[in-house]
């Protein structure tokens, strides 16, 4: 395999939000020959964008099954990926809301965002590993947030939340141990987006000056210059938008 080969790229997480203003980059901007990019629900803007190189394809990060199911798909069209984004998170719903104190916990709740924020990437990890052990520089990054760093917690409340991308930041260092090995062109990374203009912050940007509230495209633009800047060295770092390095 030579730099000349197709580059693939996986988007998951992508029918909304962030992850499908990465589908939209990497097409508008040639970054790779085919996009894979999968969804929760259907989403109208995804499937509406005309590129015969954009497949889609329904998956839950939750449910092993499903993302062995995606990725035997993928595996009939190629054996390589050099580029994986995982989009995927969880921070309220209709169900629920962020924790503000111990009187709010529920382990229902509290299991549910280890299971979005934090195995899932690590499930996704195991079964995109035969994918990477190619020679070309290949990245592996997952979307975390800053308030998943124990050092930097100055303000308590969010327990689930915030521990399960604490989780997820300790999940993506160990595979990017594993990935050193297996996998040794593979960068791994998480990367703190700021915070966003999407559905998961909307309830939360009252207090969000207007310049550290992003548009989803200056967010994937900012994110994408981190990722194009990555050294083999920085696999299993967690990076903020602007490319400083984040406290664990």
């Amino acid at each position: 395999m030579d730099d000349r080969d197709p580059k693939t790229a996986l988007i998951v997480g992508a029918g909304q939000g962030i992850g499908l203003e990465f589908v939209r980059q990497f097409l508008s901007e040639n970054r790779v020959d085919r996009v894979y990019a999968t969804y929760r629900t259907p989403s109208s803007e995804l499937v509406a964008i005309p590129d015969p190189r954009l497949h889609c394809l329904q998956m839950d990060i939750t449910q092993e099954s499903q993302i062995a199911s995606a990725i035997q798909k993928i595996q009939t069209e190629t054996t390589t990926l050099h580029a994986i984004i995982n989009c995927v998170g969880v921070l309220h719903d209709g169900a629920m809301q962020p924790e503000k104190s111990l009187r709010h916990l529920n382990t229902d709740q509290l299991l549910h965002y280890f299971q979005v924020n934090s195995i899932g990437a690590v499930m996704l990890a195991k079964h995109v590993q035969p994918f990477l052990k190619h020679r070309n520089r290949a990245i592996f990054a997952t979307i975390s947030a800053k308030v998943g760093s124990i050092g930097d917690n100055q303000l308590g409340g969010w327990y689930g939340y915030r521990a399960s991308k604490t989780a997820l930041n300790m999940f993506m260092r160990t595979v990017a141990i594993e990935y050193g090995r297996t996998c040794p062109s593979t960068i791994v990374v998480t990367l703190h987006p700021g915070t966003t203009d999407t559905q998961l912050s909307r309830p939360f940007q009252r207090n969000v000056a207007p310049e550290k509230l992003f548009s989803v495209d200056r967010t994937v633009t900012q994110l994408l210059q981190v990722i194009d800047h990555l050294q083999n060295s920085d696999s299993g770092e967690f990076f903020s938008w602007d490319g400083s390095r984040l406290p664990w």
